[in-house]
């Protein structure tokens, strides 16, 4: 539910494959509201797009409104497809897509994703990030790490996106904790600090040995009495390690920030101090925001 009191100048839009967030914002930038919805781009027809919106931000709009809006809405799949822009490329593109609309007071701007052809490569919604962190920190240099599903390594240099890499990490530890012979050993929650170290050792260390590593996970259990809750921390340990040491040519000698959910881009931060790689840790939610405040101020001039 929407506050029916606030109404926004204009409305800040994350949206995702399964969720969507909007923010109702003064002309100045300042949050006047928030509200979530679980009606993410792979639940939506194209034309279900605009009621989904509506029916999240409806009360917010009090005469003519823009909407800036981030992520997969933007997708072949999405509202309207808005085009990648190729490496090496500014951060923020000014190429801004506008999505049809019925309702007459308001305006749709979807923010384009990012390409890279060779190795191909896309991204789409973390431009948005790393614009709100580079809003906030000027003339950055360095790498961002974007822990997630999909982790995203990315060189920024000038404003710029030089390249970037992406590792299935997380949906790799996701599918192998639930759809392997490991799902009789990995448990569903818990930690174990000391079995994530042992683990980011192990595959920092030898990443070519991943797959027989995963499968001593399974023997620990049955020989050993491992504990689903060290198996778990230790399977992220491999799989982050084998991801640390293939993205070495990113992080090594650079200023690194990442961007994430708490929880996982501390065990980035954490994996890389091991390696004398000291990272930034910054809040994701609060630098999308920025991130969309900023394509807000471009594409008002």
């Amino acid at each position: 539910m929407t506050d029916t009191s606030i109404k926004a100048d204009w409305i800040a839009v994350d949206w995702g494959t399964s969720n969507m967030r909007a923010w109702a914002m003064s002309a100045s930038g300042t949050v006047l509201a928030e509200a979530a919805s679980d009606q993410g781009m792979g639940k939506l027809a194209r034309d279900g797009f605009e009621p989904a919106l509506l029916a999240t931000v409806s009360d917010w709009i009090d005469g003519p409104t823009t909407v800036i809006a981030c992520g997969m809405v933007g997708s072949r799949q999405g509202w309207v497809e808005a085009p990648y822009a190729a490496v090496p490329c500014p951060v923020l593109s000014d190429a801004f897509v506008q999505a049809p609309t019925t309702h007459p007071d308001l305006t749709v701007h979807v923010i384009p994703g990012i390409k890279q052809t060779d190795p191909a490569d896309v991204m789409r919604g973390e431009e948005t990030q790393i614009s709100g962190f580079l809003a906030r920190n000027p003339n950055w240099d360095g790498v961002i790490c974007l822990p997630g599903t999909h982790t995203k390594w990315v060189h920024i240099s000038a404003n710029e996106v030089v390249s970037f890499q992406t590792f299935m990490t997380g949906e790799l530890f996701d599918t192998i904790a639930k759809q392997t012979v490991l799902r009789h050993s990995i448990a569903a929650d818990g930690w174990d600090d000391d079995a994530f170290a042992i683990g980011l050792d192990m595959g920092m260390a030898r990443p070519e040995r991943l797959a027989a590593r995963l499968f001593s996970l399974r023997a620990n259990g049955l020989l050993n009495d491992m504990a689903g809750e060290a198996a778990r921390a230790q399977l992220s340990g491999l799989l982050i390690g084998a991801e640390l040491a293939a993205a070495k040519p990113y992080w090594l000698g650079q200023q690194i920030a990442v961007i994430g959910d708490s929880s996982l881009s501390k065990l980035y931060v954490d994996a890389l101090a091991t390696q004398a790689a000291p990272a930034t840790q910054v809040n994701a939610s609060a630098i999308t925001l920025a991130g969309l405040t900023a394509a807000y101020q471009r594409l008002k001039g």
